[in-house]
């Protein structure tokens, strides 16, 4: 599929599933993109920055990645990068795929049926290997990852003691 106009899939979904609260007067309060070439590892991503107390948010979708899938995995992929827009700019939390996520993306798929929102994809990604181990801290369990990571919780722990939410107890370490 050729690369498609985002804006208006954002304002319907924003209209469908956010109760227009990521516009101010039809003008979204996160820009909206395709990325250029350089995006191959990630399907998408939501991002925010704050400069001289001004914030700036953005969502950007992998055009390598995405252009050649059919639309519903681009409606999935922004869809589920508005939920990372909606959690911080409106119900201004901090958090990744927690309680919130989950719950709004099980409210959209109940109220649909052109795509499902997940955590994770499964669109064809080329990856590096998995070469460094991270330890947590709290319950000794090892993951491996492909780059050292610094502020990284256990997410098994943090949902299971901590409400879903970050907590320094749960850290992963990674081996010097």
């Amino acid at each position: 599929m050729a690369v498609i106009p985002l804006l208006p899939l954002f304002h319907n979904f924003n209209k469908s599933f956010f109760a227009n609260s990521l516009a101010i007067d039809f003008e979204p309060i996160v820009k909206v993109r395709w990325s250029d070439n350089r995006l191959k590892t990630t399907a998408g991503f939501y991002k925010r920055s704050k400069v001289n107390g001004h914030i700036s948010s953005e969502i950007v979708l992998s055009k390598p990645i995405l252009e050649s899938l059919p639309l519903r995995d681009i409606q999935s992929t922004l869809c589920h990068e508005m939920i990372h827009a909606w959690i911080d700019r409106i119900l201004k939390t901090n958090e990744i795929h927690g309680i919130n996520f989950v719950n709004k993306m099980n409210e959209i798929n109940n109220r649909q049926d052109t795509f499902e929102i997940t955590i994770r994809h499964s669109f064809p990604v080329q990856r590096k290997e998995l070469k460094y181990q991270g330890k947590c801290l709290h319950c000794g369990l090892t993951y491996m990852y492909r780059r050292r990571m610094k502020n990284i919780a256990c997410k098994s722990c943090c949902n299971l003691f901590f409400n879903s939410t970050w907590n320094e107890k749960c850290l992963i370490v990674f081996e010097k």
